[in-house]
């Protein structure tokens, strides 16, 4: 079976990972018979757009319709105003190809230490599946000033306020984001989730929000999640609280087994469960539409400080290329990639800074492509 991949470095740190992500594909390639794969790489990134003016021109996203996948690198440059990227490439391609699920396994490795007293490899490892084009990223929003009394009641009332904001003349400017969640993209992310823990054999699914406080937007989410719960009576279920989930991540992460979250508060729980599995350098991230084109990227950010460097941890962007097989049907490769990983980490010969050693990032690519041709 032939792939056809489109990679785009990005920025910082990401083509030093992606790089060698891309030698580990190459290496599955070579042990794993009638798989291979058409990599064509895509300039988008800080560089492109800095010379060109051009974040993702139409022509360049017919030409990413043509690919089974998307790997990433990382977004983000100092010299760039920040959003212009994240927004213009990022959040654009998530909306494009309606990649309505950011998946992110949260998962302790072994000979990975973890930060956690007394926390193991059994005790961290579970997913959160985000719902990814909702929820406060949907762009509604601005900023505005206003003097007449009718200018300072439309205020009032879009934030249905009950007290004086005291909007004098020369402090009534307001900035507003709005979120927006609907039932189809609620449902869709909830039955996913539901249906991921079906496939992992997970027996229990914990839905986040924070209905108590935002109840218009995530009361909604609620009610959705409870519908379609009653398709699934195998599967435990559970609300929690956005901020008493932070709190029991740490304290008890062998409860969780499938959390299921809005699109905000899953951008921020991951990073917490990437810092309980040993650090972003470890945590990969897809983008996924089922049925369509999937984005797979390590969550971590473009590192501008660290680049050229050779010193950032490649396993994150690897372990991305292991769930993006895994999206494609490649389940036994996938597997393999993994097995490898895991293989590197117990040894605990090969390791970047974050890890306490002093390999580089080309290190652990090596060593990772190595361990394959090893154990295929």
């Amino acid at each position: 079976m032939n792939h056809k991949i489109a990679v785009i470095p990005g920025d910082g740190i990401g083509p030093e990972v992606i790089r060698e992500g891309v030698k580990v594909l190459n290496a599955i390639e070579d042990s794993t018979q009638g798989l291979s794969f058409d990599l064509e790489e895509f300039p988008y990134g800080s560089n492109h757009y800095l010379e060109t003016e051009e974040l993702i021109p139409e022509e360049g996203f017919k030409r990413l319709e043509e690919k089974d996948a998307i790997y990433l690198g990382a977004l983000g440059d100092p010299r760039v105003e920040t959003g212009i990227l994240e927004q213009g490439i990022l959040l654009n391609l998530r909306f494009h190809f309606d990649q309505y699920i950011n998946l992110r396994p949260v998962k302790l490795y072994p000979g990975t230490p973890c930060p956690l007293r007394e926390k193991g490899p059994e005790d961290v490892n579970f997913y959160v599946v985000r719902e990814n084009t909702e929820d406060f990223y949907v762009a509604l929003g601005g900023r505005g000033k206003g003097r007449t009394s009718q200018e300072l009641e439309l205020k009032r009332s879009l934030y249905e306020v009950k007290f004086d904001l005291d909007l004098k003349a020369d402090r009534d400017e307001i900035a507003y984001q709005i979120g927006v969640i609907s039932r189809k993209g609620a449902e869709r992310a909830i039955k996913f989730a539901f249906e991921l823990a079906k496939r992992k054999n997970r027996k229990r699914l914990t839905s986040v929000d924070k209905a108590n406080v935002l109840s218009h937007a995530y009361g909604f989410w609620r009610e959705v999640f409870e519908e379609v719960a009653e398709n699934y009576p195998e599967i435990e279920t559970e609300f929690a609280f956005v901020d008493a989930i932070t709190m029991w991540f740490v304290k008890s992460p062998e409860w969780y087994e499938v959390v299921v979250t809005p699109n905000m508060f899953g951008d921020i729980i991951t990073d917490l469960g990437a810092m309980i599995q040993g650090g972003l350098g470890l945590a990969p991230g897809g983008n996924i539409n089922p049925d369509g084109v999937s984005m797979f990227e390590p969550i971590h950010g473009s590192a501008p400080k660290h680049a050229g460097k050779n010193k950032a941890n490649p396993l994150a962007t690897i372990l991305a290329g292991q769930m993006m097989l895994e999206e494609l049907g490649e389940q036994k490769a996938a597997d393999l990639i993994e097995q490898a990983v895991i293989g590197v980490l117990k040894e605990g010969k090969v390791r970047t800074y974050d890890l306490d050693g002093d390999s580089s990032t080309s290190d652990v690519g090596d060593a990772v492509a190595e361990k394959i041709g090893e154990i295929a």
